[in-house]
């Protein structure tokens, strides 16, 4: 609880049966969460059981795999559903530091952002953790575009370190996007659509073999989703194009009549 606002903290899970326990112990010892709820996205070991055997916890399983996207929309439902206010996305590989769920969570709660990433980039983690080095020119190459295609300055669009306010969370129309990992990149695009300003806190990062990587033929095929996510949202916004990921926004009826 973060003055009076519930603390959820969502981990998308998929085979993390090695690290999940160790990933919600650091994620309790912040003293600030109240509810934890894990998504199992059709995982081959023991992640669900030893999900289900974690204290204030609740534990939502896909009968299959149905995509990283799919898994955090049901996350984010529950997470809503459950009345929190803040949500914060853990993934339950331990790759990023639960320690700074505190500071995250109290940016949004006191009103300053409605979004907040933990960056690999910022200080230069990425590297220093193990980043692949052809993963971090990909990572670097992807924001400069998407800098340029979507006005913003993020130091990276492609950590799955974040933390939302319940009002961001109920205005995105994320059900339309993506049930594969360019999830990820639609969610962030939306925010800017619709006009919020996206904070960053420089994270530590780890990368080992228990943590959830994908493969090159498939961040390939991130990376081309990510550009074209970012051309479809210029275009729009030159109304060029119609895109159900980038609806229109509605003109404040009192701002108008002000005006």
């Amino acid at each position: 609880m973060f003055r009076d606002q519930k603390v959820v903290v969502v981990m998308p899970a998929y085979n993390a049966a090695q690290t999940l326990r160790t990933t919600y112990d650091e994620v309790m010892e912040q003293d600030i969460v109240d509810l934890v709820i894990v998504v199992d996205d059709g995982s081959q070991d023991a992640t669900v059981d030893i999900a289900r055997a974690l204290p204030n916890t609740i534990v939502h399983v896909h009968p299959r795999n149905q995509g990283y996207g799919a898994n955090q929309k049901t996350c984010y439902k529950l997470a809503l559903e459950q009345g929190g206010d803040i949500i914060v996305m853990v993934h339950p590989d331990y790759q990023y530091t639960p320690q700074l769920i505190p500071a995250m969570v109290s940016m949004i709660g006191s009103g300053l952002y409605p979004c907040v990433l933990g960056s690999r980039i910022l200080g230069g983690y990425a590297l220093k953790g193990g980043m692949p080095v052809w993963k971090y020119i990909a990572n670097r190459v992807l924001t400069l575009v998407e800098n340029i295609l979507l006005g913003a300055k993020l130091s990276e669009y492609h950590t799955g370190y974040r933390t939302f306010s319940r009002q961001l969370l109920e205005q995105l129309p994320i059900n339309v996007n993506s049930d594969d990992f360019v999830f990820d990149n639609q969610m962030l695009a939306q925010i800017l659509w619709f006009g919020h300003t996206i904070a960053e806190v420089t994270c530590p990062t780890k990368y080992f073999t228990e943590a959830s990587s994908i493969n090159l033929p498939r961040s390939i095929n991130y990376g081309f989703g990510c550009l074209f996510t970012a051309l479809a949202f210029r275009l729009a916004k030159m109304k060029l194009i119609h895109s159900k990921l980038f609806p229109a926004i509605k003109e404040d009826r009192t701002q108008r009549e002000t005006l």
